[in-house]
């Protein structure tokens, strides 16, 4: 089914793109910006078995979204001016915002001397348990346990299951059907429960990955001195706020903010919600992020940025740049916001 939606996807950009549609739509659906979102920026990896490279582009991808953007004339702000320009009504002139989620290291390695080419602002949303080397990664601990597995055994929806993953193509299988069984299971409690389980039976250290891939408060601290950037909060916990009750998925909000103002010795007024889909943002998470003191809150949801949304700064859209598609004929199209618009129905907003 992944494979499907994934085939389905590039046609559609591929369509978009040679038929022209994205240059007659560009006019009704691009809007006054765009956020758009990253993960990892590093080179690329030669290993057949990848199930989250779609959250990994390369740094020449990056930097031909920037050369993209410059050559349109495109100004590329900063969150804090992207909130100035919303709040003023002032869209003069399209503008670009880049955000990167969760606090990877290869954000400072490989994202920032390309940022500073085009001397490029951007934010990094920070999990303060990922800084701290608490946190859990389950998505890259389930990774690493596919990889190195030829069988997995799970209880899956109450029945033993047995997964085969002795080739690249059962193991993308057999990843997707775990990833969703976790993504569903009730809490977050118990999504950590079974991916521990998982780790501990496969001989994975679930704890080392935070350590090695994500950056610690000092390594933040030297990052944030840097003029190109800001950084956000991105929950305590990695977790589905929309999983927990209102007063926790508050603290997780809040106590994020805190926690990172603290470390870093600077304001944190911008956040990104975890998964940021509509099973993990809704109008409640909406509403508790401007009760936290946030000027404004980032989703997953894929959407161009129109005056309208000066009116719901807690619940804005973001434009993935995504892995499965490092391709310099979707910039224009992704620009155009022909891809978003078609993905939405053709509505403009999304934010209930």
């Amino acid at each position: 089914m992944k494979r499907f939606r994934k085939t389905f996807i590039r046609a559609g950009l591929e369509a978009l793109y040679l038929s022209g549609a994205h240059i007659w739509l560009r006019p009704i659906f691009a809007g006054v910006g765009a956020i758009f979102t990253l993960h990892h920026v590093r080179p690329p990896r030669n290993v057949d078995f990848q199930p989250n490279c779609h959250l990994e582009v390369t740094p020449e991808f990056l930097r031909e979204m920037l050369a993209h953007l410059r050559a349109h004339e495109i100004d590329i702000i900063t969150i804090d001016e992207l909130h100035h320009r919303l709040v003023e009504r002032n869209f003069a002139r399209r503008f670009a915002c880049f955000t990167f989620d969760d606090g990877y290291r290869d954000n400072r390695d490989f994202a920032l001397p390309v940022m500073r080419e085009f001397e490029a602002p951007f934010t990094i949303f920070v999990t303060s348990e990922f800084a701290e080397g608490l946190g859990r990664l389950w998505w890259l601990a389930l990774e690493m346990v596919v990889a190195q597995a030829d069988v997995i055994e799970a209880t899956i929806g109450g029945a033993p299951t047995r997964l085969d993953a002795r080739d690249a193509t059962a193991k993308c299988a057999a990843f997707q059907q775990l990833h969703d069984w976790l993504r569903g299971l009730p809490s977050e409690h118990d999504l950590g429960r079974e991916v521990s389980a998982l780790c501990a039976r496969h001989g994975v250290d679930e704890a080392a990955i935070c350590r090695e891939l994500c950056l610690s408060w000092d390594e933040l601290k030297a990052l944030a001195d840097q003029p190109l950037v800001t950084i956000g909060a991105h929950s305590a916990s990695h977790c589905n706020l929309a999983k927990l009750n209102e007063e926790t998925a508050l603290q997780e909000m809040a106590g994020s903010r805190a926690r990172i103002e603290a470390a870093l010795q600077r304001p944190v007024l911008h956040m990104a919600y975890p998964y940021g889909d509509r099973a993990a943002a809704g109008p409640r998470e909406f509403a508790l992020a401007a009760g936290a003191g946030f000027k404004t809150a980032v989703t997953t949801r894929p959407g161009m940025i129109f005056p309208a949304n000066a009116d719901r700064l807690t619940a804005l859209p973001r434009v993935s740049l995504n892995g499965h598609y490092q391709d310099a004929r979707v910039l224009p199209v992704l620009t155009s916001g022909a891809a978003t618009a078609m993905w939405n129905g053709f509505r403009r907003v999304d934010a209930a």
